[in-house]
């Protein structure tokens, strides 16, 4: 499928749950792309009952993935990040969640959920589109977006590890301040012995307890935030 925007049509992927609707989760890709990581993840997110859109944004560098297994992965994953322009990923991920809300399989909220690069993404779009909720990973672009940080108002859920070697312990607390201050709704939770992408079974970095537990984590607190609508609820 493919979602319309300024410049074309965006590639992505949809996964609807077995009951056909369901609150829509827009899911953002790590700086490896839309793998086959991500896409893992967005069959589970719809097995949970969601109505899952994951954008291709690499998609104006004519390129998807890059392959988290192999030696020059993180070098070539950098080369690509490297190469986004921030304002355009933006807004693409902005029209994918518009396009997500549009969708006639979507009943009750939706929200964004991002992983590494799609962390920052999703933090940034949460603060100009204000979705119902918001779960970032690791997010390696929120350090330098903590002036948004008073925008994002929605109910929201981060993870961090503390060994992580891209965002560092002062860091992450700095992060956990902005974003829990002034009493936001805000859930933030850390992970002892974890590195950056650590839910990424393809990586070396993955961390398997961290991953079960942040993913129990999430489920839950989307289970709260979003909740999956009962059956004859028939909230658009």
């Amino acid at each position: 499928m493919s979602v319309p925007t300024d410049a074309g049509e965006m590639p992505a992927y949809l996964w609807l749950p077995e009951g056909g609707i369901g609150p829509g989760l827009g899911l953002l890709q790590e700086i490896f792309g839309v793998s086959a990581y991500i896409q893992r993840r967005g069959a589970d997110l719809a097995a949970a009952g969601y109505v899952v859109l994951a954008p291709e944004l690499y998609w104006r560098l004519d390129a998807t993935a890059v392959d988290e297994s192999a030696p020059s992965a993180i070098d070539d994953a950098m080369a690509l990040a490297g190469q986004l322009d921030w304002d355009s990923a933006v807004g693409d991920a902005m029209g994918a969640l518009r396009h997500l809300r549009g969708r006639d399989e979507v009943r009750g909220g939706t929200g964004l959920l991002g992983f590494c690069l799609g962390g920052g993404l999703a933090f940034n779009v949460a603060a100009e589109d204000s979705p119902d909720a918001l779960v970032s990973y690791y997010g390696s672009s929120i350090p330098n977006l903590l002036d948004l940080a008073p925008l994002v108002n929605m109910p929201s859920l981060h993870h961090f590890g503390l060994a992580d070697v891209y965002i560092d312990r002062p860091t992450v607390e700095r992060i956990r301040d902005a974003v829990t201050a002034d009493g936001r709704p805000a859930e933030f939770q850390v992970y002892e012995g974890a590195n950056h992408a650590f839910d990424n079974d393809d990586f070396a970095f993955h961390h398997p307890e961290a991953s079960a537990l942040a993913w129990e984590r999430t489920l839950d607190f989307l289970g709260r935030a979003l909740p999956i609508p009962r059956e004859g609820d028939h909230t658009s």
